[in-house]
């Protein structure tokens, strides 16, 4: 009854089965809300079964729009959301248009959004009979203008007084490098109408330059500013393309200004003789690396149901003085004009149609750039056969893939799981340089501060995907292999187009570790062995001292790097040098003695999830038949950093980390989450310690905190030296990173718990309790101030990471809530299969992807396992003292079954209550 239609790989089905947990589509008749919905607008189910946001504040005027933000990508009153597929991502405004960014050559925005030179994104357009006009850049000059965030589009509608518009921007389902914008237009007066109809898409474009991150201390401006004078520095060159039916720009480089070269140089050498808190000296870079794109794509509009009957390239002579509200070009027909080269520059398109009374009209147009070996004909001959079924047939793609998790007792739940698998995905691109699609932490880090990092997050963010796409988790796992360097180190982050960020974390001592938590998880989920074989090009990638090497010899590169030159300090406890996952220890704590800090500080941290990781790096190689010596030391390493966490516990806690003899201690006197669950996870705590230490991280982490523990309690290690006020960033603040492994680790030893905490670092509830903040109601930041900080539901909004400058997008707020809706299952993947130990307070629940599905209901619990390779598994399933008691194959609470897979097969099996 469970699961007999509820079937791998099959989410139509899957849908129809639990349609009566769905919500319901739109508002019901009585307007309230979906839970979760906040201020800004709710919740609803659009019309292809998906979960969708209908945004209706009026930015313009509602004042509690504002966010107070720095100079750059957003003003005060954007309210954005991402439209994405696996190679592109288009940035959507509540203001109606769209910027559309790719990582080929270096990060950038192909379609900036500057007024100040006439460049207004893309994805906008205008429709006129000469006397009534509408336009779909926010207010329109209509009567109501509706904004939809959906799975892979943004829809506008526009109504007037004669006419409406019904706008999608439409990113379609896979890798193709093109957007499609659905327009269709409806004559609702009494009379036949001539119309024309302006399509708009930019050609501005705007580098997430981290060079002029560097610059921007050297008092050239800001990084924004930096960024769009480089983009000044290219010219625009056009030409007709199929048959008329559209435009197709290419860019030339100017070369740098004198003064922003100088600048540069200057900086460099400053770099190379002063020490600086968080950037290092520029070396030099790989061979073909490079800061920024030099030789950005060729983009293209067409027009794909008919020949446009008009085009120009001139945007700044047709916005003229009125800008994207009212621009002035509408009074004539576009002028033809080819030859624009500067920053007027943009694709423009018009076509000219008829509608008899209560006519409509639906026209396509694709806007897309080319990557090296694309070509701009087999793109529109492909949506010229399709665009009429692009969207549906994206979002059925979309409701087809992804992992699920739902309860009859919280409706919403099945809504969150499936959007925040529609932006885990929608977040992928292309790096050109690794020759992999890639999943950017996002958020500030990349549109803001201009980098991708660090290492392990990308690492964390494929872990979803190793329940519904292990093709993605393999790429980015590819990825980070080829980063390793000879010395088994891992860079902090990668900026521009390959090359190593130049920052003071770089000395990192954690990231191998995510390497060998992510791939042995890969391997012993999907039973992929043959990966640990493949050979890996090796850094710098290019060049000379490139190489290959298998896999497993990169990692084994890895480990020996934590064992060797990582290693330990004085109390036995793994090193920190410049950075563990707090990248705040070294740069704020460590300040009054930096060297002795990075000479002799340890993290306890390091070395509980070293228990956990090693242990779990030497069960995935006995899987997969490695050498016996080689799987013992792990497992002695393994030891060793167990034994040398579990002699730093307070009585209460665990410490966080030895600074150096000048500071000393932190964590002794305050509680510091991240080294806790780790411990409970890696055997570091007995089970009197974990019981104290649950109950004091309820008491001081969760219990005052309504959107997720708390990093830190109010305590003593907290001063002006680290930067950040209290209950904000590393000071206290909320992080859905940490509380991911913090719901794992409850879900060992508390399942209401760990339930609860779920709960409370979901969008919804972030949303419920603090409803006039506009994000984290569908994407979030990296951080969340918690209720000790001034401005409680916040993210930090001052000082040199001002987080509000791009507070959506960070993956964590995503890919954590999926990885820990997993982990509510007590689910661990072993040699011989997987383990549950299912604790959670819920009568029934379903919890559905193609690799793995459990669900329980009144007769038990059925599931399945479906690796990629055939073999015979073993499930243990450890149930509740009370569930145990009605199962008469239980011994001990644990139930074993074993069964066959293979691909296409399952392996099913089922536990059922007396």
């Amino acid at each position: 009854m469970l699961l007999n239609r509820l079937m791998p790989m099959n989410r139509r089905q899957f849908g129809l089965a639990l349609a009566s947990a769905a919500p319901l589509r739109g508002a019901a008749a009585s307007h309230t809300k979906a839970y979760g919905s906040g201020y800004f607008g709710e919740w609803i189910e659009d019309e292809f079964g998906l979960p969708a946001f209908r945004y209706t504040c009026d930015q313009i005027n509602d004042p509690k729009a504002v966010t107070p933000v720095g100079p750059g990508i957003l003003t005060s009153t954007d309210h954005v959301h991402q439209v994405g597929n696996d190679r592109l991502i288009a940035i959507a405004s509540n203001y109606g248009h769209v910027r559309v960014r790719q990582d080929e050559g270096a990060p950038k925005f192909l379609n900036d959004y500057s007024p100040q030179r006439a460049q207004f994104g893309g994805g906008i357009g205008y429709l006129t009979d000469g006397k009534e006009t509408l336009g779909t850049f926010y207010p329109g000059g209509g009567s109501g203008f509706e904004r939809i965030f959906g799975a892979g589009y943004f829809r506008k509608k526009v109504t007037g007084a004669s006419y409406s518009i019904d706008q999608a921007i439409i990113a379609p389902f896979g890798d193709d490098p093109v957007i499609i914008s659905q327009v269709t237009i409806a004559n609702h007066g009494q009379s036949p109408a001539n119309l024309r109809w302006i399509e708009y898409w930019g050609c501005q474009v705007y580098q997430f330059s981290f060079r002029s991150n560097i610059e921007q201390f050297g008092g050239g401006g800001s990084a924004a500013e930096l960024r769009r004078k480089f983009g000044d520095r290219f010219t625009h060159h056009f030409r007709s393309l199929d048959n008329n039916g559209g435009l197709l720009e290419t860019k030339q480089f100017a070369g740098r200004a004198p003064e922003e070269e100088q600048l540069f140089q200057k900086m460099k050498a400053g770099l190379s003789t002063h020490a600086n808190p968080f950037l290092a000296p520029i070396g030099e870079p790989a061979p073909e690396a490079s800061f920024d794109d030099l030789n950005p794509p060729a983009t293209f509009l067409v027009s794909l149901d008919a020949p446009a009957d008009g085009f120009t390239t001139d945007a700044k002579s047709f916005f003229g003085a009125g800008g994207a509200a009212k621009p002035d070009g509408l009074a004539s027909v576009l002028d033809g004009n080819l030859n624009a080269t500067g920053t007027e520059s943009g694709l423009l398109l018009e076509r000219r149609i008829s509608l008899d009374p209560g006519a409509q009209r639906t026209l396509h147009f694709l806007y897309g750039y080319l990557p090296e070996g694309a070509d701009a004909a087999s793109l529109i001959a492909k949506y010229r056969k399709r665009a009429a079924s692009v969207w549906q047939d994206s979002s059925r793609e979309w409701k087809d893939h992804g992992m699920r998790f739902e309860t009859k007792a919280e409706p919403w739940v099945k809504r969150e799981t499936a959007w925040h698998y529609y932006y885990l995905r929608s977040s992928l691109t292309y790096d050109d340089f690794f020759h992999e699609h890639i999943l950017s932490q996002g958020g500030i880090y990349q549109y803001s501060m201009g980098f991708q990092g660090a290492a392990r997050d990308p690492l964390q963010h494929a872990l979803p995907f190793l329940f519904s796409d292990p093709q993605i988790a393999k790429e980015i796992l590819r990825y980070t292999l080829k980063e390793v360097r000879p010395d088994g180190s891992i860079p902090y982050g990668i900026v521009g187009h390959g090359t190593i960020a130049p920052m003071s974390m770089d000395n990192s001592s954690d990231m191998p570790l995510w390497l060998l938590w992510a791939t042995s998880e890969y391997v012993l989920a999907t039973r992929d062995t043959a990966f640990l074989d493949e050979v890996i090009s090796t850094w710098p990638l290019r060049g000379p001292v490139a190489g290959k090497e298998p896999a497993r010899k990169l990692l084994a590169r890895c480990f020996r790097h934590l064992v060797d030159d990582v290693g330990v300090g004085e109390h036995g406890v793994m090193r920190m040098l410049n950075d563990d996952w707090n990248d705040a220890l070294v740069l704020f704590w460590g300040m009054r003695n930096l060297k002795e800090t990075v000479a002799k500080g340890e993290s306890v941290l390091n070395s509980a999830m070293a228990a956990w990781v090693f242990d779990y790096y030497a069960a995935m190689l006995a899987y997969a038949g490695d050498d016996a010596a080689g799987i013992a030391q792990a497992r002695q390493k393994a030891e060793e950093n167990r034994q040398a966490a579990r002699a730093q516990w307070t009585g209460k806690w665990l410490r966080r980390a030895w600074i150096g003899p000048t500071v000393g201690w932190l964590g002794e006197k305050g509680l510091w989450l991240e080294p806790q669950p780790w411990a409970i996870l890696g055997g570091v705590t007995d089970a009197e310690q974990t019981r104290d230490l649950v109950a004091n991280m309820d008491a001081l982490l969760r219990h005052d905190s309504t959107i997720g523990a708390m990093q830190m309690n109010r305590n003593p290690d907290v001063t002006s030296q680290t930067m950040a006020e209290p209950g904000t960033s590393i000071s206290g603040g909320i992080w859905p990173s940490l509380n991911a492994t913090l719901v794992w680790a409850l879900a060992r030893v508390n399942g209401e718990m760990a339930w609860d905490e779920w709960k409370k670092n979901t969008l919804a509830r972030h949303a419920e309790v603090y409803p006039e903040i506009w994000y984290n109601t569908w994407s979030g930041p990296d951080t969340l101030n918690s209720t000790v900080s001034k401005h409680p539901g916040e993210t930090v909004n001052s000082g040199f990471l001002r987080y509000t400058d791009f507070p959506i997008g960070n993956l964590h707020s995503h890919a954590c809530t999926l990885y820990s809706a997993a982990k509510l299952l007590g689910l661990e993947f072993t040699g011989s299969g997987l383990d549950l130990a299912p604790a959670l307070p819920l009568n029934e629940y379903r919890f559905d992807s193609p690799l793995v599905g459990v669900a329980k209901g009144p007769s038990g619990y059925e599931g399945w396992y479906a690796p990629s390779k055939a073999g015979e598994w073993r499930i243990r399933v450890k149930l509740p003292n009370e569930e145990a008691r009605r199962v008469s194959k239980a011994r001990d609470g644990m139930v074993e079954l074993r069964g066959k897979s293979a691909p296409g097969s399952p392996m099913r099996w089922s536990v059922r209550f007396t």
